[in-house]
This record gives C-alpha cells, sequence and structure tokens, in this order.
C-alpha cells in the first residue's frame, strides 16, 4: 500500500515515525550569549564560565514560582487556561508588580484572599 497513507489501516494504527522527537533540556534554549546580552543591559563587562549555568538555575527557579501561581490564579477561576492577567497577578504576589496589561477590576484584597486560599466571593 506505498503511496496511500495510513486511512486504509483504521483509526490509531500509524507506521514508523520517520523523524523521533528528542527531548533536549529545554533550559538550555538559553544560550551563553543569551545570557551575555542580558548582563551587557545590567552594566556587566566581564563574565565568569560558572555564571551561565547559575544564571539558568535561576531562571528556572523564578518561573516555576510565577507558573505555580498563575496556576493558582487560573485553577481557582475554574479554568485550565493561564492567561496574561494571572500571570500579572502572580508576578504581584511576588512584589513584582508589572504594568501595561490590565486588570479586569479584582481589588488586592481579593487577590491576596484568592491565592491564600480564603476567598469566598465578596471583599
Amino acid at each position: 500500500m506505498s503511496g496511500r497513507g495510513k486511512g486504509g489501516r483504521g483509526l490509531g494504527i500509524g507506521g514508523v515515525k520517520r523523524h523521533r522527537m528528542v527531548s533536549h533540556d529545554q533550559i538550555q534554549g538559553i544560550t551563553n550569549s543569551a545570557i551575555r546580552r542580558l548582563a551587557r543591559c545590567g552594566g556587566v563587562k566581564r563574565i565568569s564560565g560558572v555564571v551561565y549555568e547559575e544564571t539558568r538555575g535561576v531562571i528556572t527557579d523564578f518561573l516555576k514560582n510565577v507558573i505555580r501561581d498563575a496556576d493558582k490564579c487560573a485553577s481557582h477561576s475554574r479554568r485550565r487556561t493561564v492567561t496574561a492577567t494571572d500571570v500579572v497577578y502572580a508576578l504581584k504576589r511576588q512584589g513584582r508588580v508589572l504594568y501595561g496589561f490590565g486588570g479586569n477590576g479584582r481589588t488586592d484584597e481579593k487577590l491576596r484572599r484568592m491565592l491564600h486560599g480564603r476567598y469566598n466571593g465578596s471583599v
């Protein structure tokens, strides 16, 4: 059945995948030169070799915390999709206010109660 596709064999029966997805450590996608550019923006002139791996570790920890808090916001609203507003609230909870993405009228008190599990629908 060459050249006729997989339609004649039924659902769920596929052939061999020609190009398998190789799982890499995604944090390595943040290259040394990208870290160097960030450091240059911060005014750093010379960078030690150990700084690159340490920076990747710090970025990983930061993103884990932000994603965890954003997931709490989304799951509290009974949603499975994390929105930009959830990320803004997660950053606000960590003390890093991000402007320019707007909000939907929730007050800080509502946000605090929501993230700590004591929100009952009223302020």
